[in-house]
C-alpha cells in the first residue's frame, strides 16, 4: 500500500523491450534506502517489484497488463518519474489509500496558473469518471490529490507549488498522458451494491442510509 506522497523523482536509465513487456532500470537515491529485492516501489503510481539493485538504481519488470492500462510504454531514456516506497507499518499516512494499481490513463487538456496554485484539467473516460467525486481523493501519476471539479468528460485538480516542484507535475504539458487511480473505497461500495448474478448481498442503499452512510 502507498499514500500518494512522492518521495523523489527518479530518472529512467534503461529500457529493455520485450514483445509485450518491458524491463525498466530507474536511477534513484532516497527510495533505495533499506530497499531489498522483492520490495514494492510505485513508479508514476504503478506498483512495481524490485528485481535488481545497484548503488544508484533499481530494476523492475513491467507486464503486458500494466503496459495496456498505463503510460509506462511512453517512457524514454531520461524520462523523469515519481517514486514512492510502500508505506511502512509505523509510517505516517500523509495522503490517502493508494494501491498502485492504476485504473487507466487520462489526458491533460488544460493547465492554468491561479495565484500560487496551478490548475490541471484532465480528460478521462466514463469508466474512470464514475468513481470521481468533487473533494474526493485521486491519484495522478502516483500523487495524492484532491478533486476540485468534475464534469461529464473531465475533472480538475489544483496543486500547490510544493507539490508541483517535488513531483513531475512541473514537467507536464497540455496533451500529456497521466496514470489515474481512483479511490478504492468507491469500487468496493459499487461491488457491494451491485453483486453479480451468482452472488447474494444484504448490503443495499437503504441499509447504508439506515446505518448512517
Amino acid at each position: 500500500m502507498f499514500t500518494g506522497i512522492v518521495e523523489e523523482i527518479g530518472i529512467i536509465s534503461g529500457i529493455k523491450q520485450g514483445k509485450n513487456s518491458e524491463i525498466l532500470t530507474i536511477k534513484a537515491k532516497k527510495v533505495l534506502e533499506d530497499t531489498k529485492i522483492g520490495d514494492s516501489i510505485a513508479v508514476n503510481g504503478i506498483c512495481l517489484t524490485v528485481t535488481a539493485l545497484s548503488s544508484d538504481s533499481f530494476t523492475a519488470d513491467v507486464m503486458h497488463e500494466t503496459i495496456n492500462r498505463s503510460s509506462l510504454s511512453k517512457l524514454k531514456y531520461g524520462s523523469k518519474v515519481n517514486l514512492e516506497r510502500a508505506m511502512p507499518v509505523n509510517g505516517r499516512f500523509g495522503g490517502h489509500i493508494v494501491s498502485g494499481h492504476v485504473d487507466g490513463t487520462g489526458t491533460i487538456i488544460n493547465i492554468k496558473p491561479d495565484d500560487n496554485a496551478i490548475w490541471y484539467k484532465i480528460q478521462a473516460n466514463q469508466q474512470i469518471l464514475k468513481y470521481i467525486v468533487e473533494k474526493g481523493s485521486i491519484t495522478i501519476d502516483g500523487i495524492s490529490l484532491t478533486v476540485a471539479k468534475v464534469s461529464e468528460t473531465d475533472f480538475s485538480i489544483s496543486a500547490i507549488p510544493h507539490t508541483v516542484e517535488q513531483t513531475i507535475l512541473k514537467e507536464k504539458r497540455q496533451g500529456d498522458i497521466v496514470n489515474i487511480e481512483t479511490d478504492i473505497l468507491a469500487k468496493y461500495i459499487e461491488k457491494l451494491l451491485n453483486p453479480t448474478q451468482n452472488e447474494q448481498s444484504k448490503i443495499t442503499k437503504e441499509f447504508l442510509l439506515e446505518h448512517g452512510f
